[in-house]
C-alpha cells in the first residue's frame, strides 16, 4: 500500500490516532454485544480510513451524513464516549432517547445528520444542505455516504441527478464494500465500477483505495478545496471491503473462503501503523501510550453509560416531542378586502410569506418560469429571483429531501407537488424523515408540502385521487385542508410560520370555482382548529375540503332542516373538541369526506364521536364517503363515484330515526 505524502507529521499523526480510534471502540462492542450490554452492532472494521480520512479532510462545520459503518465519523467529530454509548445503550442522554438504534442519528452541534434504515434517502438531504450553502454564498461543502448497496436505489439516481444540475457542491461517497448484506456485487449492479456513472449526469468522478487513509484524506480534501471555489457535485468511489456481517447476527458464512483473509491484509490500521513505524514518525510507545490513552476514555465512558439508569417512559412526552415546540401567535387581518378565488389566495398567501421570510426557498416541476401547471406562483419568478423559486427535475423523493436538507441548514422550504397523486414517489421522505425526525433526534422539518388534490375536474384515477388518509395515520405530520380562499390564505401563511411539516391539501375543483372577499394584508389562522361555517340544531355534518360546500348545498335543498356544518381545516392535530361540542348539541351527526369510505379519516373521527359522545346521540353516527374504487375519468363515472346521493338519503334516514 503506497502511502507517499507530503503531510506534515502532525496531520499523519493526527489521522493515525483518529484511525485507531473506532477500531478500539469496535473491539469493545463487540465484547460487550456479546455480553448483552448492547443489542445490536453494525461493523465497520476494515473501513475506518473511509470515515476518518473523510471527516479530517472536511471543516468541522460543514456538513455530514454518515451511515452503518462509519463510526469513525462520529469519533473525529468528537462525539462524547459517553453519550455514543448511552446512544447504543438507548439511555436517557443519547441522541435520541431511546427511540432510535445505533447510528440513526443526527446532532445539529457536530453537524452530523443520521440515516434512517431505508439508506437512500439521506443522499436527498445533502443536496438540500449544500442548496442552503450555496445561497449563502459561504463556499462551504457538504459530503454524504452511501455503499454499494444501498446506491441501487432510486434516492441515489434523483439525488445526483438534482445535484448536478443544480451545481451543488456535494460530495457522493460510496462505500463499495462488494456486498448487500448477503447480496455481492455482481447481483446488485451490471457496470464494472461506480465512477463509470459519473458521466452519465454529467459529474466527475474519482476511485481511491479506501484502506489507504492518506489517499483518502488527501483526495476529499483536493476535492473539497476545488467544489467550494467552484460548486459542482463529485462522486467518489472508495473501494474497501466488509470484513464482518452486515450486523453482527447476520454473520459471513456466505463469503467464499479465503475471501476475509485476502483483505486482512490491505487492513488500513495495520498498514498504516507499519508505514508510520517504517519511516520514523511514531514509535512502540506512543502507540502504546495513545492506545491506553483510549482504552481509558472509552471503558470511563461506558461506565457512566452503563451506570445511567434506563429510560423510564413518560407518554406526554413521547407525544409532545412528535413536534418541534411553537407558540401560535395570530396576525390579525387588516387592510382593505378584495375578492379572490381559491387560487388567488393560495398564491396571495406564498407571496406575502416569500417577502416575510428571505430564507424561504419554492421548489416544484414547473413553478418558476410557467408559473405552475395551476399558476399559482406565476410571476414568482420576476420577483424573487431563481435561486428562490427554483423548477426541479422529475425526483420528487429528492426534492423533499432537499427540502428537508434546507431546513436543517437553517432555511424554510415549500415543496409543491404538481398533483398530489405524485406523493408516492417521495412518500419514504414524508413519513420516515420529515414525520420522525424531530421526534427520534430533536431537529424540526421547517417543511411545507403543497398537494393540489381531488377530483371534480374529469382528471381520472393518477390526478384526482385524495390522499390525506395515507399522511393522516403518520405521527409528527400536521395536515391542513382549507375549503375556502380566506382560510387558505390564513391557514398558508401560518403553516410557513410553524417550524413543523404541514402537508397543506389544496382542491383543484375549488381553484377556480369559489370566491369571496379576503383581506389583502398579512394574516394567520391557527392549525388545529375547526370552524363553524353554519349553526345548527338539529344534525351536524363533520367535513373538510370539498364536502363543507356538499354540506352547504345539502343545506340549501333541505331548508326545513337546521344543519351545523362543521370545517375541520385541520386534520392533524384534530380539533375534536369543536367536533364534540357540535354532536351534544344536535345529537345526530354525518362524518363527510371526499375520499375512498374505507379507511378514511371519517372512519376515525367516528369513532372518537362513539367514544366520547355516545350518550348524547339520537341516532347512529354516519360516515360517508367516496366509492372503494380508484377514481374514474368520464364525468358521468365520477359523479356516481362521489357521495352525493347517498348523502341525501342519510340526511333523512338520521332525521327520522
Amino acid at each position: 500500500m503506497d502511502f507517499t505524502n507530503s503531510l506534515p507529521k502532525e496531520t499523519l499523526l493526527k489521522l493515525y490516532k483518529a484511525l485507531i480510534t473506532p477500531r478500539m471502540i469496535e473491539e469493545k462492542m463487540l465484547i460487550y454485544l456479546r455480553q448483552g450490554k448492547i443489542s445490536k452492532w453494525f461493523s465497520g472494521i476494515g473501513q475506518e480510513a473511509i470515515s476518518v480520512g473523510c471527516t479530517l479532510a472536511m471543516e468541522e462545520e460543514e456538513f455530514i451524513l454518515p451511515m452503518h459503518r462509519n463510526l469513525g465519523v462520529f469519533t473525529a467529530r468528537e462525539v462524547e464516549f459517553e453519550q455514543l454509548f448511552l446512544q447504543f445503550q438507548g439511555k436517557n442522554g443519547g441522541f435520541t432517547k431511546g427511540r432510535d438504534r445505533s447510528f440513526h442519528f443526527g446532532s445539529k452541534a457536530h453537524h452530523l445528520v443520521g440515516m434512517i434504515s431505508h439508506l437512500g434517502p439521506q443522499l436527498g438531504i445533502a443536496d438540500g444542505i449544500a442548496l442552503a450553502n450555496l445561497l449563502e454564498k459561504n463556499k462551504k461543502a457538504t459530503l454524504v455516504f452511501t455503499g454499494d448497496g444501498g446506491a441501487s436505489e432510486g434516492d441515489f439516481h434523483e439525488a445526483l441527478n438534482v445535484a448536478a444540475v443544480w451545481k451543488l457542491p456535494v460530495i457522493f461517497v460510496v462505500e463499495n464494500n462488494q456486498w448487500g448484506l448477503s447480496t455481492p456485487s455482481n447481483q446488485q449492479f451490471a457496470c464494472k465500477q461506480f465512477i463509470d456513472k459519473g458521466i452519465g449526469y454529467g459529474m466527475e468522478a474519482v476511485q481511491l483505495d479506501g484502506n489507504n487513509i492518506v489517499e483518502v484524506y488527501e483526495a476529499i480534501s483536493n476535492i473539497k478545496q476545488d467544489i467550494s471555489e467552484n460548486p459542482r457535485p463529485v462522486l467518489v468511489e472508495c473501494m474497501t471491503f466488509r470484513r464482518r456481517g452486515h450486523e453482527e447476527a447476520s454473520g459471513t458464512k456466505y463469503y467464499p473462503e479465503g475471501l476475509i483473509e485476502q483483505w486482512e491484509e490491505k487492513d488500513p490500521v495495520a498498514n498504516y501503523e507499519s508505514y508510520l513505524l517504517e519511516n520514523k514518525v511514531l514509535d512502540e510507545e506512543t502507540i502504546e501510550k495513545l492506545k491506553k490513552e483510549i482504552t481509558k476514555e472509552v471503558a470511563a465512558g461506558f461506565k457512566r453509560a452503563t451506570e445511567t439508569d434506563n429510560i423510564l417512559p413518560n407518554t406526554d412526552l413521547e407525544l409532545s416531542d412528535r413536534f418541534a415546540p411553537w407558540e401560535f401567535e395570530p396576525t390579525e387581518p387588516a387592510g382593505s378586502k378584495k375578492e379572490m378565488r381559491l387560487i388567488d389566495a393560495i398564491s396571495d398567501a406564498m407571496r406575502l410569506a416569500m417577502r416575510k421570510h428571505d430564507k424561504l426557498v419554492l421548489m416544484g416541476q414547473d413553478i418558476a418560469d410557467y408559473g405552475g401547471v395551476f399558476k399559482a406562483t406565476e410571476g414568482f419568478l420576476e420577483e424573487f429571483g431563481p435561486e428562490r423559486v427554483r423548477n426541479t427535475p422529475l425526483c420528487e423523493s429528492a426534492i423533499v429531501g432537499a427540502a428537508l436538507g434546507l431546513s436543517i441548514n437553517g432555511y424554510k422550504a415549500m415543496m409543491e407537488m404538481q398533483f398530489s397523486d405524485f406523493v408516492t414517489v417521495g412518500f419514504n421522505q414524508i413519513v420516515n424523515n420529515l414525520a420522525k425526525i424531530h421526534y427520534r433526534w430533536g431537529q424540526n422539518a421547517d417543511v411545507v408540502v403543497r398537494m393540489p388534490t381531488g377530483a371534480g375536474v374529469a382528471a381520472g384515477p393518477f390526478h384526482s385521487q385524495s390522499t390525506e388518509g395515507w399522511f393522516f395515520h403518520t405521527p409528527g405530520l400536521k395536515i391542513v385542508y382549507p375549503s375556502s380562499p380566506r382560510e387558505a390564505k390564513g391557514l398558508l401563511l401560518a403553516a410557513f410560520e410553524d417550524p413543523n411539516p404541514v402537508m397543506f391539501f389544496e382542491h383543484k375543483a375549488l381553484y377556480r370555482s369559489i370566491s369571496e372577499e379576503v383581506e389583502e394584508g398579512y394574516f394567520t389562522i391557527e392549525i388545529g382548529k375547526a370552524n363553524v361555517v353554519k349553526e345548527g340544531n338539529d344534525v351536524s355534518v363533520i367535513t373538510y375540503g370539498l364536502g363543507v360546500k356538499w354540506a352547504e348545498d345539502l343545506q340549501e335543498k333541505n331548508p326545513e332542516t337546521s344543519i351545523e356544518i362543521v370545517d375541520l381545516r385541520t386534520l392533524s392535530p384534530l380539533d375534536t373538541e369543536t367536533i364534540f361540542n357540535s354532536v351534544r348539541k344536535t345529537n345526530r351527526v354525518i362524518v363527510l369526506h371526499e375520499a375512498n369510505t374505507t379507511g378514511g379519516v371519517g372512519a376515525e373521527i367516528a369513532t372518537l364521536i362513539n367514544e366520547n359522545c355516545f350518550e348524547h346521540l339520537d341516532a347512529p353516527v354516519r360516515r360517508l364517503g367516496s366509492l372503494d374504487t380508484p377514481v374514474p375519468f368520464a364525468a358521468e363515472l365520477e359523479q356516481n363515484f362521489f357521495p352525493l346521493e347517498e348523502l341525501q338519503e342519510t340526511l333523512t334516514y338520521l332525521i327520522n330515526y
